[in-house]
């Protein structure tokens, strides 16, 4: 009964389970690493927004539109509200596109290591994926996309700043692959960890690349990472065109975005102040931790993110189990020529500093 496509699919890897890991430690607080959430929480006005929608929008089913969420984040970017697409999070976004576009044996091009969804979604519709490497330093390679955009792929995802690696792409880096990218191609750019990298005056905004572009592209965006929405999975995404978003909306479901969570965006879309101190923080802990790790050793990317990618020397699972002894998780990496890596999300300082401890303890045993 089941489709060979779908029996073939790896399972989704969340990270361990909180639950059994306390059990496994013995610690009664778990420190959790491996998705990339918020350690700084919601603003106040996220956390009043929530309440009277819990308290009012339960019981009736949500705008099927998010026609106020909308335009809000329209007016934000200064885009008409009906090239925005709302999702449950942007990772949905990422499906529809999927089932929107692709025909069995079509081409998507995606870039390693990278996230697992942008293989898996594809593979669900029977597409072919193909990944571009990144450089030995985990830069860009401009011959490398060259080449693979030149097969004609339908679709293009591109992760800017990369998960799970942190870097990020220029602006020239980026003009190059839109400059290559064929116009029959659809080129998704996935700005999950943006807010985090705006601060670097080398970060392109993907949608003032686009903007002018004369060719079918979506930016993707989320309220998960900087402005700490996990919980309630709301994203966006930003079209070239309303068609586009049209099609989107005849494969999604029609109450996707619960009213809670439009109702937490509005208001999170508003508190810049919260937003702003929350990258400002994340900041200062990412380039405090890279140096600790690089001084004890360790080879860590340079991230624009809220996390880092760390090469331990030691197979990834290995030291993941160990960490689950301390009451740590992180994701262990297992894409192939990266199973040495971690990536590991920041927490507040004084999680960090156990983590760095345990982490430096594990790698200086070496391999078993």
């Amino acid at each position: 009964m089941i489709r060979r496509e779908v029996a073939g699919l790896p399972l989704y890897d969340p990270g361990a389970d909180p639950d059994e890991v306390a059990a496994l430690s013995g610690s009664r607080r778990v420190i959790k690493l491996s998705n990339n959430e918020s350690p700084f929480g919601i603003s106040p006005a996220v956390a009043e927004a929530v309440r009277l929608g819990l308290a009012d929008g339960v019981s009736r089913y949500p705008d099927p539109t998010g026609k106020r969420l909308a335009e809000a984040i329209g007016k934000s970017l200064d885009v008409p509200p009906e090239r925005v697409v709302l999702g449950n999070g942007s990772e949905n976004i990422l499906e529809l596109l999927c089932q929107a576009v692709l025909d069995p044996g079509d081409l998507v091009l995606t870039q390693a290591p990278g996230f697992s969804l942008h293989e898996t979604f594809p593979r669900v519709m029977g597409a072919r994926v193909e990944k571009v490497p990144v450089t030995a330093e985990f830069g860009f390679e401009a011959a490398a996309w060259r080449d693979a955009l030149a097969a004609g792929p339908k679709l293009v995802f591109l992760a800017n700043p990369c998960n799970p690696t942190g870097a990020m792409l220029s602006a020239g880096q980026l003009e190059q692959i839109v400059a290559a990218t064929p116009e029959s191609a659809l080129l998704v750019l996935d700005e999950a960890y943006g807010e985090f990298a705006r601060t670097n005056p080398e970060y392109p905004d993907g949608l003032e690349a686009l903007r002018d572009q004369d060719r079918p592209w979506i930016v993707l965006r989320t309220f998960s990472k900087a402005y700490g929405l996990a919980g309630v999975r709301v994203g966006y995404g930003i079209a070239s065109d309303s068609a586009l978003i049209q099609a989107l909306d005849r494969v999604r479901t029609p109450y996707n975005v619960n009213q809670p969570a439009q109702a937490a965006a509005i208001a999170a879309l508003g508190d810049h102040a919260h937003l702003a101190n929350t990258v400002r923080r994340t900041a200062l802990e990412i380039a405090r931790i890279t140096d600790r790790l690089r001084g004890a050793g360790l080879r860590v990317v340079q991230s624009s993110t809220n996390f880092l990618f760390i090469d331990t020397g030691c197979r990834s699972d290995r030291v993941a189990r160990e960490l689950h002894r301390a009451g740590i998780i992180v994701k262990a990496w297992r894409e192939p020529g990266y199973e040495n890596y971690i990536r590991a999300s920041l927490s507040t300082p004084r999680d960090n500093d156990v983590f760095v401890r345990c982490l430096t303890e594990i790698c200086a045993k070496g391999k078993p």
